[in-house]
């Protein structure tokens, strides 16, 4: 469904900018036109300075609920306006990091008293990773998926000391995204965020099975402390707490679809727009076809009385999947771990981190055989800082065996089963290459005579030798 609203022979008036905030405190509104607010309440900033000491907002779930709260609060966004259709990349400021900092704590904690004193051990063809993944984890058994993974890659030598179990995710993080299983879809052509496909069973009539083997592989993640370089849209993330979506989520995924049946439930007269409970939807591939939201909804007319089952018919038709996903997801996390977590902080949990703060990274490196004062490592921070914020991913996963980051930075960085530093070592030739040991975050760097030399030979590394990592 796009766009019922009749043209409006006026221009609308300009966005209003908005603004994703966190509150710190509690807040009781003593007048009317102030708004209750309850510690970690996500709240929306629509003027931000309506008078001193004061903001003009509503609460993120419920629209409704707006008025006048104190400016005790921390920003969620860095660049602080929230971008509700994902074609921008936002990036959690560090206020916001540093309180979610304890959430994690107390999560890793509770996992960590569900873990199985275990090996499980899963071995793929690194060219057929999905498949294999698949049938290896959707048989094993709850009790199996709570043990300490080891990945091994088929005619591979190698042992997995966490290098191998981090580029495990990171290649499968590509896989899930394939539209050739039209399992997903990108919300639009801007944007690397996705969302259910919902039409997902005409091309896979095995796609319950692999949302919830998808459900699966967010949980073990999550639960051995990995990231995925995947994003999906924010009520996703919602919905995967157990969490209702209500109208104004659909901002996330599709703005214009939003003020369509906003449009809709705000005004009367639907039927003279002549719409059914039939929608067109596009697959993966841009293909357009007619999907019905309740049996013989083609033949159902959209009226004032049912517009409210038909506004949330079109949040919901990827229901069946989504339950999927959530069979699969809390297979593995136990069910009341999460319940401090909104669906920002989740995001953080999965996703990651995706811009490479230099600072951070430096503070938590270790040195064998050099020193920060080596003209080598002078250079070789030179040389990060210069780099774009890509080149920093591909370094990132020439080191680690995945692009990103920890939640809460470098200093959580895994490897073997425990925080490991990333490393820089005292070795090899003049003439060779660095090479990575994904295993202990290490890079082999020999003492290169001159920034030039450095980095031409880190630049070829990085791009030419990314599939050819020193397994130890």
């Amino acid at each position: 469904m796009r766009d019922p609203i009749p043209p409006s022979p006026s221009s609308p008036p300009p966005p209003q900018k908005q603004i994703l905030v966190l509150a710190i405190k509690d807040f009781i509104a003593s007048e009317p036109d102030q708004l209750t607010v309850k510690n970690d309440d996500l709240l929306i900033v629509t003027d931000e300075n309506p008078k001193e000491g004061w903001v003009l907002g509503y609460k993120n779930d419920n629209e409704s609920e707006k008025g006048l709260f104190p400016k005790d609060f921390i920003l969620v966004y860095n660049g602080n306006e929230i971008y509700f259709d994902g074609a921008e990349e936002q990036e959690f400021t560090k206020e916001y990091k540093t309180y979610y900092e304890d959430k994690e704590k107390e999560l890793r904690k509770n996992l960590e008293e569900n873990r199985i004193n275990d090996i499980l051990c899963i071995d793929v063809d690194r060219n057929n990773i999905f498949t294999n993944a698949y049938d290896y984890i959707i048989t094993s058994t709850n009790k199996d998926l709570k043990k300490v993974l080891d990945i091994q890659f088929l005619n591979e030598d190698g042992i997995d000391c966490g290098g191998l179990t981090r580029e495990f995710f990171y290649l499968l993080s590509k896989e899930i995204g394939n539209p050739g299983y039209s399992l997903f879809k990108y919300i639009k052509e801007n944007s690397y965020r996705m969302n259910i496909n919902p039409e997902s069973g005409i091309a896979n009539e095995n796609h319950l099975d692999y949302f919830e083997f998808i459900g699966i592989i967010l949980g073990i993640a999550i639960f051995n402390s990995q990231h995925l370089d995947v994003s999906f849209t924010l009520p996703f993330y919602k919905r995967l707490l157990n969490k209702n979506l209500i109208l104004s989520d659909l901002k996330y995924i599709d703005p214009d679809i939003y003020k369509s049946l906003n449009w809709l439930k705000e005004n009367n007269g639907v039927e003279d727009l002549f719409l059914t409970f039939e929608i067109e939807n596009e697959d993966s591939f841009g293909n357009k076809e007619k999907i019905e939201l309740k049996p013989n909804g083609s033949e159902i007319p959209v009226t004032d009385e049912n517009k409210e089952e038909y506004i949330k018919l079109n949040t919901t038709k990827d229901k069946d999947q989504m339950e999927a996903i959530k069979r699969g997801f809390y297979k593995v996390i136990p069910n009341d771990s999460l319940k401090r977590f909104n669906e920002f902080d989740l995001e953080l949990l999965i996703y990651g981190s995706n811009e490479i703060d230099v600072d951070d990274w430096k503070n938590n490196t270790d040195y064998s055989g050099y020193n920060e004062n080596d003209i080598t490592i002078i250079n070789f921070w030179k040389c990060v800082r210069e780099f774009d914020n890509e080149s920093r991913k591909r370094l990132v996963l020439f080191a680690t065996g995945n692009s990103q980051i920890p939640s809460l930075g470098f200093k959580y960085l895994q490897g073997d089963g425990k925080i490991t530093h990333f490393k820089l070592k005292k070795a090899g030739d003049l003439n060779k290459l660095p090479v990575s040991h994904t295993c202990f975050n290490c890079i082999d760097l020999p003492p290169y005579e001159n920034y030039d030399q450095l980095k031409d030979k880190l630049l070829y590394a990085i791009q030419e030798g990314i599939n050819n990592f020193s397994i130890a």
